[in-house]
C-alpha cells in the first residue's frame, strides 16, 4: 500500500466567498481526501470565530468537487444521536457518489461535552458510549430495518433506505489508541486513525513520538489479527498536528518528505495534513503546503 496524501479542512469559510474555492482546490492538488472537523466549536482561538457545521459543508464540497474523498475527521457520540446521525450519513453517501469516510472517535472533555447542558461523560462512559454508537450506526447503515435497545441508545424500526452507495456501507476510519478503541477499530473499521501521544506533545521528542506510533501501529494490528483481518488491508491515518514536532514538515518539501518516510516505515499508509490557518498552529506556508501537495508523491512512491 503506497503512500496517501490527505488534507483536513476546518469548518471555518463561508461558502460562497471562500469555502468552495478552497474544497476545490485541494481536489486540484492531488489529495487523496479531504476531510473537516465535526465539532460545534472548537479550542481557542477558534472558539470564537466563525465554524460552521461539518454536515452541510461536507454536502456543499460533494457537490463542488469530483474525485476526491471526503470525510469527518473526527465525529464523536457528544452532541450526536446514531439514528438522525445515520441518515444524514446515508445521504451525504448518495449525494457524494459513494466518496464519504466516517471518521469517528470517543470525543473528550472539549466545549463539545457540555454544550448539551450535560456533565462531561467520564473516560469510561465515554469510551462504553463510543462502543455503542459505533456498533448502533453499523447497524443502521447495513440494514434497511433495524431496531436496537442498549445502555445509552435505542433505535426503533429505523428504516435507511436504499442504504448506502458504498457496500456494504461506508468505511468508518475509527480514531483509537486505547485497547478498547483499538479492539473496536479491529471489528467494525475499514481505517484507523491516530495523532499520535499526546502527552508527548508538549515535552517529548520526535524520536519518542515515532516510537510511540510505532507501537499504537503494533498494538492496532495485532488486535486485527485477533479478528482474522489482516493488519495490511486497514490504511492506518496520521492526522499531523499534535506530534512535538509538528511544524517542522512544513518548512520545506524535504523536511516533509523527511517525516512522511519515517512515519511510513513505521506502519503509516495516509498523513493527513491541515490546510493553512494564519496565525493558528496550523500557520504553515501556503507556497510550500502547495508544494508538499504536488511534489512530495512523487519523492514517495
Amino acid at each position: 500500500m503506497s503512500l496517501r496524501l490527505s488534507t483536513v479542512i476546518l469548518p471555518i469559510y463561508r461558502w460562497n466567498e471562500q469555502g468552495r474555492e478552497v474544497w476545490q482546490q485541494a481536489e486540484e492538488l492531488g489529495f487523496h481526501a479531504a476531510y473537516t472537523y465535526d465539532h460545534l466549536s472548537w479550542r481557542v482561538p477558534f472558539r470564537d470565530r466563525t465554524w460552521f457545521g461539518a454536515i452541510p459543508t461536507l454536502t456543499a464540497a460533494a457537490g463542488a468537487t469530483e474525485r476526491i474523498r471526503l470525510g469527518t475527521l473526527v465525529t464523536s457520540p457528544n452532541f450526536r444521536h446514531p439514528v438522525p446521525f445515520a441518515k444524514e450519513l446515508m445521504t451525504l453517501d448518495d449525494v457524494s457518489s459513494g466518496r464519504l469516510t466516517l471518521g469517528i472517535g470517543a470525543g473528550g472533555t472539549g466545549f463539545d461535552a457540555e454544550v448539551l447542558g450535560q456533565q462531561p461523560w467520564s473516560p469510561k462512559e465515554r469510551a462504553d458510549r463510543f462502543g455503542e454508537f459505533v456498533e448502533v450506526l453499523d447497524r443502521l447503515l447495513t440494514q434497511g430495518d433495524s431496531s436496537f435497545s442498549g445502555t445509552s441508545y435505542s433505535a426503533f424500526e429505523v428504516r435507511n433506505i436504499p442504504g448506502c452507495m458504498q457496500s456494504p456501507r461506508l468505511p468508518f476510519a475509527v480514531a483509537a489508541t486505547g485497547p478498547r478503541g483499538m479492539r473496536l477499530a479491529a471489528k467494525y473499521g475499514q481505517a484507523w486513525v491516530t495523532t499520535g501521544d499526546p502527552s508527548l506533545f508538549d515535552e517529548g521528542t520526535p524520536e519518542q513520538s515515532l516510537a510511540a506510533i510505532r507501537g499504537q501501529v503494533d498494538r492496532v494490528s495485532a488486535a486485527l489479527a485477533a479478528e482474522d483481518r489482516d493488519p495490511a488491508d486497514v490504511p492506518k491515518i496520521l492526522l499531523t498536528g499534535f506530534t512535538p514536532d509538528y511544524a517542522k514538515p512544513f518548512t520545506s518539501v524535504d523536511a516533509f518528505v523527511d517525516f512522511a518516510r519515517r512515519h511510513a516505515e513505521a506502519g503509516i499508509d495516509e498523513i493527513v495534513l491541515h490546510w493553512p490557518v494564519a496565525d493558528t498552529i496550523f500557520g504553515h506556508d501556503p507556497a510550500t503546503f502547495e508544494r508538499i501537495a504536488t511534489e512530495a508523491h512523487a519523492q514517495l512512491r
